[in-house]
Order: structure tokens, then sequence, then C-alpha cells
């Protein structure tokens, strides 16, 4: 989930893709879990969209002003 996370929160900020190694044995641990339920990155990509509003949501909290005191 955090990868895809991640990818949602660097295209939505316009920020490029730089692949590591490590990302691709991430990727290959999917495979058992998708292999059992093939629906699995269905869930996860949904986890992941809920998660990434949310920090928009903060993000956006966080920014805009307090009200000024009368």
């Amino acid at each position: 989930m955090a990868e895809l996370g991640a990818s949602y929160l660097m295209a939505d900020l316009g920020l490029a893709y730089t692949p590591r190694p490590d990302h691709a044995a991430y990727l290959a641990s999917w495979l058992g879990a998708l292999r059992h339920d093939p629906k699995a990155i269905f869930t996860a990509a949904a986890q992941a969209q809920a998660a990434a509003d949310w920090i928009h949501a903060a993000h956006k909290a966080a920014a805009d002003p307090l009200p000024l005191a009368a």
C-alpha cells in the first residue's frame, strides 16, 4: 500500500518517479498476495487512495489561514 500511496502523491504533486532496486523486490512480494487473492491489488489501491486523500486534506487544513479574532 505504501508504494501505491507514494505513487499517487508523487503524481498529484507532479514529481518524477525514480525507480530504485528495492522497489522491484517490494513489488515482487505482491506476487504471493496476488496468487492468494487476485483482488488484493484493488483493496490495496483503495486503501492507498484513502491515505493519499487524508494527507491532501490534512495538508489543506494546515495551509488554510486561521480566522482573525474580532
